[in-house]
């Protein structure tokens, strides 16, 4: 059965114990190669494939992360919609460890980071006004609700190059602009997913008050684990939740790019038409 679904589990997410019919599957792609091999199993009678983002046993800082591989390789299984967990610090006093924010808006503070699979020989602009899927965000609003975790719906997720946490002044300035939550490695998952033609949500888990709270100590690592052993647990119910809910269908976005290929076809060569086939070939 192909996998409509996928989950990227993040920081303390490393497996999904609860995936029946379990296989493993390698990918390889044109980018390179995905964080770690995909499960592919069933959840809640739904086809499944998921990902540890950072490898099992949590191998791969955010800036050496391959997210085109990574979202490549969803799009090559027949993955529609991705449920993407990620720890975050938390930027609002209300927003509090061990809860769960559905953000609608990222900013992006990284460097450099590769962010779109058209990087030669033809050129894509998609429309990323509304990164996030409504449709999927509000999925995942009412599995948090059924699974009993606190989750807070809107608001805006500051993606940070790290891997260094924020220093005082910089925490104080995301606050001052306006953010909600501050992370390291979803932003180019969004664009990416847009791009594919996919479905995309994440489901962001508060660790912590980053350094900006003055009653709370600045975020250590020991802290953050502390809260991530717990937080994964939440996910995994989160997960189950919220495959019940996604709906059988095609993805809202599945002809995202329909309208965003600039290029002219004439000029596009074989080898790139073969190179993008996977995301483009119905367009050309």
């Amino acid at each position: 059965m192909t996998p409509k679904i996928g989950i990227i589990g993040g920081s303390g997410l490393y497996n999904m114990p609860h995936l029946s019919d379990r296989v493993e599957q390698t990918i390889k792609t044109p980018w390179g190669d995905p964080s770690d091999a995909f499960l592919l199993g069933n959840l809640e009678g739904r086809a499944v494939a998921f990902l540890a983002r950072h490898g099992r046993g949590h191998r791969i800082m955010p800036s050496n992360l391959n997210f085109r591989a990574n979202i490549y390789a969803l799009k090559s299984l027949g993955v529609q919609w991705i449920l993407s967990f990620s720890a975050v610090g938390s930027l609002r006093e209300n927003l509090k460890p061990l809860d769960f924010c559905i953000p609608d808006q990222f900013f992006d503070r990284t460097r450099g980071r590769a962010s779109t699979f058209f990087d030669e020989d033809i050129a894509v602009h998609v429309g990323f006004a509304d990164p996030v899927c409504s449709t999927l965000a509000d999925v995942a609003e009412e599995a948090c609700k059924q699974a009993g975790v606190t989750v807070h719906r809107g608001g805006t997720y500051c993606c940070m190059e790290g891997p260094a946490f924020s220093t005082r002044a910089e925490s104080l300035a995301y606050r001052s602009w306006g953010f909600d939550v501050i992370g390291m490695t979803n932003l180019q998952e969004a664009k990416l997913a847009r791009e594919a033609e996919m479905s995309y949500v994440t489901i962001a888990m508060v660790t912590d008050y980053d350094c900006w709270h003055p009653e709370h100590a600045d975020v250590t690592v020991e802290q953050v684990i502390a809260y991530l052993t717990e937080n994964a647990e939440h996910a995994r119910m989160v997960a189950a939740e919220a495959v019940k809910r996604i709906p059988e269908g095609d993805s809202p976005f599945s002809s995202a790019i329909r309208n965003a290929i600039i290029t002219d076809r004439s000029k596009i060569s074989e080898a790139s038409k073969e190179k993008y086939r996977l995301l483009i070939g119905k367009y050309l």
